[in-house]
């Protein structure tokens, strides 16, 4: 493309859409629909001018010019409560459904790698002695030992949110990691589930794996479901970086993060509710099937809501991005 020449045929339409643009009164019919087929062409421009010709200055005024225009042609939109209602019947519960081949294989590989980490500690003594002293191992894991009073150490609010605060930022970092190949995702996970493992392996050698489920099955089968979410999303987001399938890899990893951007905030108030299980209901004097129970409830809760609300939303073609009218405009790249 000589871009002189591109600039000097197309420099009249852009000046024109200059124009209307900055007019204080309102537009006649003729002079919005003029607006609009000058908007769709300047967009095309652009387009063709990134992909072919890229020129930093003459971008910059056509990427503000467009933005300008999109903004008069498709007015501004506040959100409101219609949002929200459809963020968590649709959008929330139709992405976390269609990442559920992601998340359901990295639930099970890693709870499966949680329990052998946990039988390989509690039936090695000089592995355990690797972690610590055996008076500490004795202190940790002794009835009233730290493993119990953990989860009361605090008053339950501050102590629910800053498990909340500290969990969601783990799922956060899955969800926003992901996109450096998945990588730091496995890490993360391993970190969890390692300390998972080192709990069920020192308090099962010291008798006390019914304590120690008690402890941790109330909030932790919600809380863990959230983190196996999180860091399936950001493996599907790796892999996208890969195989981006039919679509560009622009469109794709943009479509993806918006998706995996949306659940960051889902996840977060699903931790939100775990959160008050661990600070509230995990060190209450409730009978140990009370506190099992609820949790239980919580996660069929969950389920239900994903595979129930999720699964009618994705077959109804919800992907969990937002809306077409507030993605940016996808313009042709060739004439």
């Amino acid at each position: 493309m000589d871009l002189d020449v591109f600039v000097s045929a197309h420099r009249a339409e852009w000046d024109r859409l200059d124009a209307l643009l900055r007019r204080r009164r309102r537009l006649t019919g003729p002079e919005t629909d003029e607006l609009v087929a000058l908007y769709q062409r300047t967009a095309t421009h652009l387009s063709l001018i990134q992909s072919s010709a890229p020129d930093p200055q003459l971008t910059g005024r056509l990427s503000q010019l467009v933005a300008r225009a999109r903004s008069v042609v498709t007015g501004t939109r506040r959100a409101s409560w219609r949002d929200v209602t459809r963020f968590l019947t649709r959008q929330f519960p139709a992405a976390v459904y269609r990442a559920r081949h992601w998340w359901v294989p990295t639930a099970l590989l890693s709870t499966a790698v949680a329990a052998l980490l946990g039988w390989w500690i509690g039936t090695h003594p000089e592995v355990q002695s690797t972690i610590a002293a055996p008076s500490q191992l004795r202190e940790l894991t002794r009835p009233g030992g730290q493993y119990e009073t953990y989860y009361s150490s605090n008053p339950a609010a501050s102590f629910a949110a800053q498990v909340w605060t500290n969990n969601a930022w783990a799922a956060a970092l899955c969800l926003i990691l992901g996109v450096f190949l998945g990588l730091p995702v496995i890490w993360i996970l391993f970190q969890n589930m390692l300390n998972l493992g080192v709990g069920f392996g020192l308090m099962s050698s010291a008798g006390r794996l019914d304590t120690f489920l008690g402890l941790v099955l109330p909030h932790g089968l919600l809380e863990l479901t959230a983190v196996f979410v999180a860091a399936g999303t950001g493996l599907r987001l790796g892999w996208t970086l890969i195989d981006p399938g039919p679509r560009t890899r622009r469109i794709a990893l943009a479509e993806e993060g918006r998706a995996a951007l949306g659940m960051a905030v889902g996840l977060a108030l699903v931790l939100f509710v775990s959160g008050a299980i661990e600070g509230f209901v995990t060190p209450s004097g409730l009978p140990t099937w009370a506190r099992i129970t609820i949790g239980v409830v919580a996660e069929l809760a969950f389920l239900a809501y994903v595979y129930v609300l999720g699964g009618r939303a994705a077959r109804a073609g919800d992907t969990g991005d937002v809306e077409a009218a507030e993605r940016s405009a996808t313009v042709p790249t060739a004439a």
